[in-house]
This record gives structure tokens, C-alpha cells and sequence, in this order.
């Protein structure tokens, strides 16, 4: 796997981005949940989360050998878990004084657009969101199955269909679904899993410039 040939996993907080991360590990790769420097882009084969839910599509000329993966969730279940993370994240994701890294807060508030308090409160502005989401990145990648895939984890054959999407060997998968992790508004599952094959996001916490913006 050459440097430009990354995954990117682009589907929005919420969707299952740790669980995908995860079974990328068990599968081999190198995997980054989240990357804010030049190295973790580097490191990393498999990106998810922030910044990519966000500049994939920069990320789509950047690396034009990359692959695509789109997270699908039932917005019956995405809406109370997206709200619960966006109302815990709002201060830092608006103080000027400091909080979330300028990445986190700009690619959030885009996404989330126009970004307040009061829009977050809204199940109907925060079911928008997700809808133009996929809408945009549907019709970005039309026509082009060698490179996207969408699927909803919580599928029976959703496992298979990664699987199968980056051409890896019977003989090579442990697995047949996705583990769940990260349930009932948990977000700290990642840091728990211990790989030698995990990208740190940041280097002692500095983010950089990012190499695809330049």
C-alpha cells in the first residue's frame, strides 16, 4: 500500500467511525482515528473522523488513489447521539480562548452549518445536516464504486462488504461483524484499545498545518 492509496472513513461522529478504526487494526493497517499533523497523514493508511468527515473531498485530490468509506446510522439513532456529543463539545467548540484545536472547531462548525446552541438543540436542523452530508458525498463519488463504499455497521453483511470493497483475503479475516463499541454516549473507546498499529493524531497534543491544504 503506497502512500496515496488511503481509506479514508467519511462518515460523520457518531455513525460508528470507532468500531470501523477498530477492525481496520485487526484486519492490519495502520489506522488513525482522527489525524491533525503532517506525520499521522503520513503514518496512518486508514483516517477517520476529523478533519475527514469534512475535506474529503480535498482529501479526493490530495491522494487520488484513495478509497472512501461512508458511514450510514438510522437517524432514529444518530440524532440523540450526535446531539449528546455536540451539546458536551459547544464550549469548546466556541470559546476563543482556547478548547478544541482549530481543526476539531472548523470542521465541526462547517459541517454543522450554521453552527449555534440553538441549532444543536434542533433534531430538525441536525437531521439536515446528515442528510446534506450524504446527499454531498452520494453525489461527489457517483459512478465511482472502485473507490466509495457506504455501508451501516449495524448490517449483517456490512463486515463483508468492507472486506470485500478492499479486496482482502478470506484466509486474512478474523472477523464477521463489527465490534460495537463506544455505546450509550461513550467516546473514549479508542483510547483504549492498545495496537502497536495505531497512529497518534497529534504530536503531544500540537497539531500542524495539514498537508493536503497547503
Amino acid at each position: 500500500m503506497t502512500s496515496e492509496e488511503k481509506i479514508f472513513i467519511i462518515g460523520l461522529p457518531r455513525t460508528g467511525t470507532t468500531s470501523v478504526c477498530s477492525a481496520m487494526l485487526t484486519l492490519g493497517f495502520r489506522v488513525a482515528h482522527t489525524a491533525y499533523t503532517d506525520s499521522a497523514f503520513n503514518q496512518a493508511q486508514v483516517i477517520a473522523d476529523t478533519p475527514i468527515f469534512n475535506d474529503y473531498q480535498q482529501l479526493d485530490i490530495a491522494y487520488p488513489k484513495a478509497k472512501f468509506i461512508y458511514l450510514e446510522r438510522s437517524l432514529a439513532s444518530w440524532l440523540p447521539s450526535i446531539q449528546q456529543l455536540l451539546l458536551r463539545m459547544h464550549v469548546n467548540l466556541t470559546r476563543d480562548d482556547g478548547g478544541f484545536n482549530p481543526i476539531i472547531k472548523r470542521c465541526y462548525q462547517a459541517t454543522f452549518s450554521p453552527y449555534s446552541l440553538e441549532n444543536i438543540n434542533s433534531v430538525e436542523f441536525l437531521s439536515h445536516c446528515y442528510q446534506q452530508h450524504q446527499s454531498q458525498a452520494q453525489t461527489y463519488f457517483k459512478n465511482r464504486a472502485n473507490d466509495f463504499l457506504s455501508i451501516d455497521i449495524s448490517a449483517n453483511d456490512s463486515y463483508r462488504k468492507l472486506t470485500q470493497f478492499l479486496a482482502i483475503e478470506e484466509s486474512l479475516i478474523e472477523n464477521s461483524a463489527f465490534e460495537k463499541l463506544n455505546v450509550g454516549g461513550k467516546v473514549t473507546a479508542w483510547k483504549d484499545i492498545k495496537s502497536d498499529l495505531k497512529v497518534d493524531s497529534t504530536n503531544k497534543g500540537r497539531v500542524t498545518k495539514l498537508p493536503y491544504l497547503r
